[in-house]
This record gives C-alpha cells, structure tokens and sequence, in this order.
C-alpha cells in the first residue's frame, strides 16, 4: 500500500484484502476509490454503505474512513493533493476552474449514498479506470496531460449522474448577486476583498477568478473595487461628518497619506479638492 509523501502530487495504489489493513482514518490528502471487485461496507464519516464491484468513492481532507470487507476486495486509489490540480490549471476546462474538483469531492450526497452509474458510464468508468492503471506503468503518471485528462472524466461522470437524478452539486450554480454583496459588505476590509480571499469563498479557482468576474460584469474586479471604494470615500468627505483619519481608518488605510495618494490616484483629485466641490 503506497502512501504520498513531500515529492508526490499524484499516486496510483492497487491492492486486494480479505481484511482492510487500516482502522477508521482521515488523509491530508484527496482519493478517488474504486471497486475493482469484492464487496463489504464502506463506513464513510457516519455512514454505511453497501460497496461492490464497480463502485465509485471520492474523499475529501474533510472525511474519515474504512472498509469492513465481506468479500475479497481489490481496490484501485487515486490518490492526490491540493496542488495537483492547480498545477495543472493550464489544462483544466472553465467548468473545473469555476467549481475545483476539490471543491466537488466535499459534495455531501456523495457521503451519504453509493454513486449510482447508468450502464453507459459504468462501462466508461472502468474503461477509464484501465486507462490510468496501463499508463501509470510506463510513465511519471503525476506530469502526464492523458492522465490529467482521464481523471477529469471521472469527474465529469459523477457529474452526470448526479444531474441525471436532479441532484444539486454542492459548489455549482454561483449566485452573482451574493458575490456583488459580498463585496459591499466587506469593501473596508481590504484582506477580504482580496482576489484569494474571495476566491476561496466561493470556490472559484484564484487564477480563474479575475476571468470570470470580466466576464459576468462587464469590468475587471480590481477597477470594480477601486470604483467603489472611491465612490463611497467620496460620499464620506461630502458628508463632512467624519474626518479624513477616520475615513482612512473606516476604510483600512494606514494612515491619512495613503487614503489621499489612493484617492488622487482614482480620482485625479486631492480628497481637500472635493471638500471644495
């Protein structure tokens, strides 16, 4: 049974048991787990699920598990960390940067149910499934586009199951009205309307992030947040009712200097000017 270490991003382990070697445990790490053959209860978080042949687990760091094995089970893991996709970034679809596989693998149905596959994706699955095990012994599997890609398939059925039972996948469907408030809400905290910051959550990939709000607004978020915050400075000083160190502090500027060279870059104006206004 192979484990990863420091070095590895991606691992493939294939074994059989009449007896799992394991107790009740979690990983710092992600799994795809499938059934090559054998059944048994899969005891995933506070749930027991029936397993057998060709059937299909995702875990997540957030999970705890082990395998009360009935029948002699071959297990074939997938198994990689948090810098594997994002590695591989270039590669991934919109729909993968948008909603992280990560992400998907957190999907609550999938701990409280045995994926069910129609007989087309069954066949796809172990096909695939074929595909990773005859590469992964005759290549650095980790650095590899074909296997990147095979990975992102499985995915993609578990996808079109769930659709298929008209199951909401956790993660998907990002509401852009919760995201313009978000903003608003937090614009004077400068940390939290960071692009990581907000990336994180919503579960949009930081790197993809910038391309999406383009894309959904109309404007880059960075002049989006400058706009406002500039907009809102502007009220303040015209409202004559706080003074410039408390605007600067209400707005998470170090001190009165940086608030008017942050202003005078947007507005071309010294925040003294538009008191004349």
């Amino acid at each position: 049974m192979k484990t990863l270490n420091q070095f590895d991003t991606l691992l493939i382990d294939e074994f059989e048991e009449d007896q799992y070697h394991l107790p009740r445990h979690s990983h710092t790490y992600y799994e795809i787990i499938y059934i090559m053959k054998g059944n048994g209860i899969h005891q995933l978080n506070k749930n027991l699920l029936p397993y057998q042949a060709g059937d299909l687990f995702v875990l997540s760091t957030d999970d705890e598990h082990y395998f009360d094995i009935k029948k002699t089970t071959r297990f074939f893991f997938i198994k990689f960390t948090d810098t594997y996709f994002n590695s591989n970034k270039k590669l991934s679809c919109d729909e993968f940067l948008l909603n992280t596989p990560e992400n998907f693998m957190r999907d609550k149905y999938l701990k409280e149910n045995v994926l069910k596959l129609n007989t087309t994706c069954t066949s796809i699955l172990k096909n695939t499934i074929d595909n990773i095990r005859a590469y992964n012994s005759i290549a650095n599997i980790s650095t590899s586009p074909i296997v990147f890609y095979q990975i992102l398939s499985i995915f993609g059925l578990i996808k079109e199951s769930l659709q298929q039972q008209n199951i909401k996948i956790t993660g998907s469907g990002i509401d852009n009205d919760q995201i313009i408030s978000y903003i608003h809400q937090n614009i004077y905290k400068p940390k939290l309307v960071q692009i990581k910051t907000i990336a994180e959550h919503f579960n949009i990939s930081h790197s993809y992030f910038g391309t999406y709000f383009k894309r959904n607004f109309s404007i880059s978020y960075r002049d989006y947040t400058n706009k406002l915050r500039t907009q809102l400075i502007e009220k303040r000083i015209l409202n004559k009712q706080l003074s410039m160190k408390q605007i600067a502090f209400e707005f998470g500027f170090t001190d009165e200097s940086h608030l008017s060279n942050y202003f005078k870059k947007q507005r071309s104006l010294k925040p003294s000017s538009v008191k004349k206004l």
